[in-house]
């Protein structure tokens, strides 16, 4: 059988895909190698942009159970430093808590809402391409068998059979330094403060929630995500004898956080929850050589791996899945001008860079040593100073991320503000404009790109912030003028001729 995407993965990446190709008519088929969900946990939740592009398929309120649109948070951490994130009067940090079993659940049910095909227990073990289609041999439940595609995307993780078969190399470090300990466990009162979520270690005082807190012995980390259930993790700065284990002693966690913390924190068990814990040791810090090879592309884990501090790895993977899925649905419907495809890798790579770049240098803040501690010190100070809490801070969401250059307007490459425009049916936000996952021409004179009508929706409204702004699909500006000269020839470059 032939399907225009096939997708290799079932986790947040692949299932967010097949749900902005499905919005834009193309079918795709995911192919998930585990019969079940993992029940270990993984990631705790969305931090950056993500939040706000998920606010732009009508997927945050879904995911959050919250109304409304997302929130600015007012604080968070910078390898374990604290960003007063209140002090800005734009801030570019939200957060979604959400454990990424439930997200992944969540992303299904919305995939089968748009008649998305997912097969669990189907494993890719060979693929091969020609000039037009992708062939895969898959094992599942009932055999082996082929199936054939105009498109593959790896969305199989940071050991990536997909980039393995076709060669790509996935150049970095691995740092082996360090032991991370983990687990689900209950935490009574009254350490566990009611209400707060915060934890009252005798002879330490009171944590916070949602924060590191760095010793010279290592680090610790915890949040709640029901009443009385915790996700805690200790980190200890040295070379473990031990191997990578998903079947850990509860014992082994609780004398790592008294030797992190130098104190005891009471866990136990949860009842009726499986306490999932792990034991797993370094980290790696990689990056592939390119994104894609012919008709096969790689998203996520499959194209960069790094350290989980600061929570990036799901606002990177989930805006490579923004960024690919409209250009791929473009090429399915024939109307992807030359080139296009290709700037899924030339802006997305260097945004993997700088991600890999961050994480590391978070990584050495909270290693241990007087040195480390002196450097602390000194960005602590600088971290006083507004300019420098706002330049973090966009690192960490992304919200610095500018494509392409040469640029004529201050909007164009940059992300699309939110902002609340009068249209004809009345007050609307730009966010659910883009719901449809189409591209959005904000214009204050109607027709100018009604040549492209099949496949860009125009919005005339006296509150445009220039005479025309092009908004693509994943919420980035494609152009922008305060008069229409090169609004065609940017609506070529980006959509095509027309029909």
């Amino acid at each position: 059988m032939t399907y225009d995407v096939v997708i290799i993965g079932g986790g947040p990446n692949g299932l967010l895909l097949s749900c902005e190709l499905a919005l834009a008519g193309v079918r795709s088929l995911v192919l998930e190698r585990l019969a079940e969900r993992a029940t270990m946990p993984k990631a705790n939740g969305l931090v950056g942009r993500v939040v706000q592009a998920l606010d732009r398929r009508g997927l945050y309120e879904r995911l959050s159970g919250n109304d409304g649109p997302p929130v600015a948070v007012p604080g968070f951490q910078f390898g374990a430093l604290p960003l007063e994130l209140y002090r800005l009067e734009d801030n570019p940090m939200f957060i979604l808590p959400i454990p990424q079993r439930r997200l992944e659940e969540l992303l299904e049910e919305r995939a089968r809402e748009l008649g998305v095909e997912i097969r669990r227990g189907h494993e890719l073990t060979m693929l091969r391409q020609s000039a037009d289609e992708v062939t895969a041999e898959i094992a599942g439940p009932e055999g082996g068998y082929a199936l054939t595609a105009r498109f593959l995307v790896a969305a199989d993780g940071g050991h990536s059979t997909v980039r393995k078969r076709l060669g790509i190399g996935f150049p970095g470090i691995t740092d082996r330094g360090f032991t991370s300990r983990t687990g689900q466990v209950a935490i009574d009162p009254p350490v566990a403060v009611r209400g707060t979520g915060e934890l009252d270690v005798p002879g330490l005082g009171r944590l916070r929630p949602a924060t590191f807190t760095r010793t010279e012995h290592g680090m610790f980390a915890y949040g709640m995500f029901q009443p009385g259930v915790y996700r805690v993790s200790a980190v200890e700065w040295s070379p473990s004898p031990l191997e990578d284990s998903t079947s850990m002693p509860l014992d082994e966690l609780r004398d790592a956080v008294h030797r992190v913390l130098g104190a005891d924190v009471p866990m136990r068990a949860p009842d009726g929850v499986h306490p999932a814990l792990r034991r797993s040791t370094g980290a790696n810090s990689r990056q592939a050589e390119r994104y894609r090879e012919g008709r096969v592309f790689l998203v996520g884990d499959a194209a960069h791996v790094h350290s989980g501090i600061g929570g990036p790895g799901l606002n990177l993977g989930m805006q490579d899945v923004l960024n690919l899925g409209w250009k791929l649905a473009a090429a399915v419907h024939g109307w992807a001008p030359e080139g296009l495809l290709d700037t899924y890798e030339s802006e997305r790579h260097p945004v993997g860079e700088r991600v890999i770049m961050h994480t590391r240098a978070q990584m050495a803040l909270t290693s241990p040593g007087a040195g480390v501690t002196a450097l602390r010190a000194l960005f602590g100070e600088l971290l006083t100073d507004a300019s420098a809490v706002r330049r973090v801070a966009e690192l960490m969401a992304g919200a610095d991320v500018r494509y392409g250059d040469g640029h004529a307007h201050p909007m164009t490459g940059r992300w699309m503000p939110d902002l609340t425009v009068n249209t004809g049916s009345g007050p609307t936000r730009v966010a659910t404009l883009l719901h449809a996952a189409r591209p959005v021409l904000l214009t204050r004179t109607s027709g100018a790109a009604k040549a492209w009508s099949d496949r860009v929706e125009e919005v005339t409204t006296p509150d445009a912030p220039a005479e025309a702004v092009l908004i693509r699909p994943d919420g980035h500006v494609a152009w922008a003028g305060e008069d229409t000269d090169g609004l065609e020839e940017a609506l070529h470059t980006w959509f095509g001729t027309p029909a």
